[in-house]
């Protein structure tokens, strides 16, 4: 993809427009919407395909994935509750796009992608857009030990089980939010870790993601 670092009157105007798009569609975290507000999601897109950067939509990115649908990004950052300083581990760094939400949230973000292609493709483009992420490569069902607990875990992708192992890597009152099902639907779950060994797991909304591959998964 070429990237051009522009952002004029129009692609601002039309994320306003995705904002307000997703009010409407029960999106209410202020600072989830500014920071949707804020990233210009253009930017992920090659020049050729800018008129749907702010569609409500996901698009292809390359090697069998895409970059989410902004519902969905807003979703499932909601449901984290993040806060400033937050530790988070990302399942997919995909696009990167929701790295940039996150980060833009005050978040300090670590986040792994098993496709080589998109992992090298994004460590260039983030840290030039000013987000300069914590980028593994590697199998992401597995989680990154090495630096966990996390207050917040994110999974951007569907998953056929809660992995066990992003579980104990998640910190005493942290939040994972991970999509479980099939290949065709997954409902959005939120596990709340309320002790060592008790955790509390609330089933939400179906949507459809790309799989999750992994030791832990697909």
């Amino acid at each position: 993809m070429a990237y051009k670092f522009v952002d004029n009157y129009r692609e601002k105007g039309a994320r306003k427009k995705l904002v307000e798009h997703l009010k409407s569609r029960g999106i209410s975290d202020l600072r989830v919407l500014a920071a949707i507000g804020k990233i210009p999601r253009h930017y992920f897109f090659d020049e050729t395909f800018w008129s749907q950067a702010y569609k409500d939509i996901a698009f292809p990115i390359g090697d069998g994935q895409t970059i989410s649908q902004p519902y969905t990004v807003a979703y499932q950052t909601e449901l984290l509750h993040i806060q400033k300083g937050d530790k988070v581990l990302e399942i997919g760094t995909g696009s990167g796009y929701q790295t940039c939400v996150l980060m833009e949230m005050g978040a300090e973000v670590f986040t792994i992608e098993r496709q080589e292609n998109i992992y090298k493709h994004t460590i260039r483009v983030l840290p030039g857009m000013g987000y300069p992420a914590n980028f593994f490569y590697g199998d992401g069902s597995r989680g990154i030990a090495a630096h966990a607990p996390y207050q917040k875990i994110i999974v951007t992708a569907g998953a056929p089980f809660v992995p066990e192992i992003l579980l104990k890597q998640l910190k005493i009152g942290g939040i994972l939010v991970i999509p479980v099902g099939d290949e065709h639907a997954q409902k959005m779950v939120t596990v709340i870790r309320i002790n060592e060994t008790e955790f509390e797991k609330i089933e939400l909304d179906t949507f459809r993601f790309v799989p999750l591959v992994g030791d832990q998964a697909w």
